[in-house]
């Protein structure tokens, strides 16, 4: 009877964990696709539009850790809550939103709710389920429902615009949030950390200091001048907060980054798993819904139906990657995972190059990228909280966690950088007459976000922002196969003990 009772908290444990899962993958997917409508319903420009995505990932990147020793001192399950509680609130603030700069912030508020959400629920789900098999389930569902968030989020974003308007994007999760709440309250049991220890406010200060310094250097660096003493400052001061990052990591006694975890090769060939993963596909995530509509001329549902070969691999394979990973070990997995993104990037590159470019040709290079993903995802996080003992899993899914979201918002900016400048460097050789540095920027902007630009005829503009964006799918497809050659020879050619 206590073994029924137990598994019927479990199951309900995990419909919460997987609620929260989804709301964080609807919240990932279901907003870049309505990006082009903020720029019109809000007269956001290029470098805003970058900020209401941004702002989300640098806030969950500063919780994270705060939010893994909080919950590891005060308790999982309350932490959870909290988080869930304060995700509903801020969802509702950004529906609520009336100007990008207001957007912005209940963005950034937002993403503190979604980090510390999750990071709660990758804890509670290692702690709650601890036998192989019954482990491997869990994390195989949270998975698929992360999928489902993840793959029908474009669609649903797109549906919703249609149906109504941009706001319910934001305000569909106040509802998800209640019931994801009362559901924790009963199924998820209570755990802590006996040996957590106070919190290591330097780290996080400094860690998000340099995160933030670096997003907005390569953000806002052709507006205040990469090379000026402004730019310059802003970077040395990301540099300098990264090596006191360093410096307080290594003298504080309960650090919130333990670096020694980083022996572990099972921990840091996955680790750059979470760095390959966050490299490319997600960032261009951000992106991909405004070459559909802007280069391939479709509207708001085709292009959310054309995401879908991109996403909703995440919702299929995951269970197949675990079962792939219990046969041939993470150590292939991961690896292999990594270089289908990267070459599936190569094939989005040569499918968008040719001469009547669609979504056909798109998606060889979509699919083998989602599928890529799909199998790295889950298995790298399994692998990262299953190669330290139990009660260091939070610290574990804190790092964990840490290098995704800092990955991803630096190539957030970066992306759009490169893409701006491979629009930039069209213009400028193949405009006669080419008009001076600084319009010329400005021109390429407004062609990133499908605005016309003006004396640039529709033709050039189109074949720039083609252009583009080929500099993007070559930088992330060449990225994440080095990347992935770099975790193979972390983890080894030969099998590796679990410690």
């Amino acid at each position: 009877m206590e073994r029924v009772a137990r598994t019927g908290q479990n199951t309900v444990a995990l419909v919460a964990v997987c609620l929260a899962a989804l709301m964080f993958g609807l919240e990932i997917s279901s907003v870049p696709v309505i990006l082009p409508t903020l720029e019109t319903a809000l007269h956001s420009d290029f470098k805003e539009v970058q900020w209401i995505m941004n702002a989300y990932t640098i806030a969950c990147t500063t919780v994270l850790m705060a939010t893994g020793t909080l919950a590891d001192r005060f308790g999982r399950k309350r932490v959870f809550i909290i988080s869930i509680l304060l995700f509903g609130i801020t969802s509702l603030l950004c529906g609520l939103a009336q100007s990008t700069l207001v957007l912005i912030i209940s963005r950034f508020l937002q993403g503190m709710g979604g980090g510390a959400m999750l990071i709660c629920s990758i804890a509670i789900l290692s702690h709650q389920f601890r036998e192989g098999r019954e482990r491997g389930r869990a994390f195989g569902m949270w998975g698929i429902i992360s999928g489902v968030g993840l793959g029908f989020g474009p669609i649903i974003g797109g549906a919703i615009v249609m149906v109504s308007n941009w706001q319910w994007v934001f305000l569909v999760h106040v509802g998800i949030a209640i019931i994801t709440a009362l559901l924790v309250f009963r199924g998820v049991q209570e755990s802590r950390d006996p040996q957590a220890k106070k919190l290591d406010v330097a780290g996080i200060i400094s860690l998000s200091l340099a995160v933030f310094g670096l997003a907005y250097y390569i953000t806002q660096g052709q507006v205040i001048g990469f090379r000026s003493m402004a730019g310059l400052g802003i970077l040395g001061g990301a540099v300098i907060s990264f090596i006191i990052f360093l410096r307080v990591e290594k003298q504080h006694a309960h650090p919130m980054f333990d670096f020694s975890v980083f022996r572990i090769r099972r921990f840091s060939g996955a680790i750059i798993g979470c760095i390959g993963m966050n490299f490319s596909f997600w960032p261009f995530m951000i992106y991909l819904p405004i070459y559909f509509q802007s280069a391939l001329g479709y509207d708001i549902i085709t292009a959310g139906l054309s995401l879908l070969a991109y996403t909703l691999p995440t919702l299929v394979v995951p269970p197949l990657a675990e079962r792939l990973t219990l046969r041939y070990q993470a150590r292939v997995i991961i690896p292999m995972g990594l270089l289908m993104i990267g070459v599936g990037f190569l094939i989005m590159y040569y499918g968008s190059s040719v001469a009547h470019a669609s979504w056909l040709t798109m998606l060889p290079g979509s699919l083998l990228a989602g599928i890529g993903l799909s199998l790295t995802n889950t298995p790298v996080t399994n692998t990262t909280t299953g190669a330290v003992t139990p009660d260091r899993a939070g610290m574990a899914s804190g790092i964990d966690m840490s290098a995704r979201l800092i990955t991803l918002a630096i190539n957030i900016a970066l992306m759009g950088f490169i893409l701006v400048e491979g629009i930039y460097s069209y213009l400028e050789s193949n405009l006669p007459g080419a008009m001076a540095t600084a319009p010329l920027h400005a021109s390429a902007e407004k062609i990133a976000v499908g605005l016309s630009a003006t004396d640039i005829s529709e033709a050039t503009a189109h074949a720039a922002l083609v252009h583009g964006f080929g500099w993007v799918m070559l930088f992330g497809g060449i990225g994440v196969c080095v990347l992935a050659l770099v975790s193979l020879l972390i983890f080894g050619i030969r099998p590796i003990n679990k410690k």
